[in-house]
């Protein structure tokens, strides 16, 4: 097998990058409370799309109009913000620059949990998904995320810290992970030309939270289901403190295991800020490509920096003050 290049063209499936470095979905907080797009986020992706990235993937993206967990998602849960979706892909469509939607979701119904739900509840969230990437395939973007990590609905639905239900949809990996296959069978569905890749947590790594094992067999769950690929991530990301050559990559043994268990495209987020290094894991496992966010907000010119031969590590210091910030901006590299 030759050897794996970070500045080679390669296929996510059935997209094409002109390298194996991808945007991972980052968190803006931009949008107004109905989800709208204000004209400075499409500036920080135009920027981003011009940067040299090979694909980018958007911030969390909700699929309800009554998501409140948070201020300033970007939401896809009406037919109207279409159009502003379109004028996003259309940008980055122009600097060749594949971009796929994080569908997501915080909250479901004013906080209602996994267990406190009915049936016709949990089949409304997968309605709500599918929903949203046809409106994502209406918008031409290239794929869609199903963001299954971090803590977020889908993330504590098939976590067994949170989910205690006795039905189809709970007491087992299998059982949980049910509502991610039929979100995926909806959107295959309905958006048969669409990427579908997913983030997860290799581990809740917390007490009875999901661990490795379950996450693993959930992968294989949605790659059975028809998943394009697969982002590996975990509780606890943005870690502070990252030295190049010394504590990158933290999430990189599980994705090596999930890639030894599947034959899909594997991604991973997680601390990269040195070329060698990142050329290293693409070669020592079968992840496929590398997913960066901080380094990106520090530097959003930063793939074409190293391309051209600039191989100097990320300027992103590990700091997290700019997700202290207003549209979340690094304080000390201009961007």
């Amino acid at each position: 097998m030759s050897e794996k290049k970070i500045f080679e063209s390669a296929k996510l499936h059935n997209i094409m990058l002109k390298n194996r470095l991808i945007r991972s979905a980052t968190w803006e907080g931009m949008a107004d409370i109905d989800g709208h797009i204000p004209d400075k986020l499409y500036d920080t992706y135009e920027e981003l799309a011009k940067g040299g990235i090979g694909a980018i993937i958007t911030g969390f993206t909700s699929v309800a109009g009554d998501d409140h967990y948070f201020g300033g998602m970007v939401r896809l849960s009406d037919d109207e913000l279409i159009p502003e979706h379109k004028r996003l892909t259309d940008l980055c469509h122009k600097e060749s620059c594949p971009v796929i939607v994080q569908i997501a979701l915080g909250e479901y119904a004013n906080g209602i949990e996994p267990d406190d739900m009915r049936k016709e509840d949990i089949h409304k969230v997968i309605s709500l998904f599918i929903d949203a990437a046809i409106r994502a395939d209406k918008a031409e973007y290239d794929g869609v995320q199903i963001h299954a990590a971090h803590g977020f609905f889908l993330s504590r639905f098939i976590s067994p810290a949170y989910n205690h239900r006795k039905d189809g949809f709970g007491g087992s990996s299998q059982k949980r992970g049910r509502i991610l296959v039929e979100i995926i069978n909806g959107i295959r569905e309905k958006a048969s030309s669409m990427h579908i890749t997913m983030k997860i947590n290799c581990s809740d790594f917390m007490r009875g939270g999901l661990d490795a094992q379950e996450s693993f067999a959930i992968c294989k769950l949605c790659e059975d289901a028809g998943i394009n690929s697969i982002e590996i991530s975990g509780n606890g990301t943005s870690v502070p403190g990252i030295k190049p050559g010394v504590n990158e990559a933290y999430f990189k043994e599980y994705a090596y295991e999930v890639s030894e268990m599947t034959d899909i495209p594997i991604i991973l987020v997680g601390g990269h800020r040195s070329v060698n290094n990142m050329q290293k894991i693409l070669n020592e496992g079968g992840v496929e490509f590398l997913s960066l966010s901080r380094p990106l907000i520090c530097e959003p010119n930063l793939p074409n920096r190293w391309k051209s031969g600039d191989s100097s590590p990320a300027k992103c210091i590990s700091c997290n003050i700019c997700y202290q910030t207003t549209g979340h901006k690094c304080i000390y590299c201009k961007n």
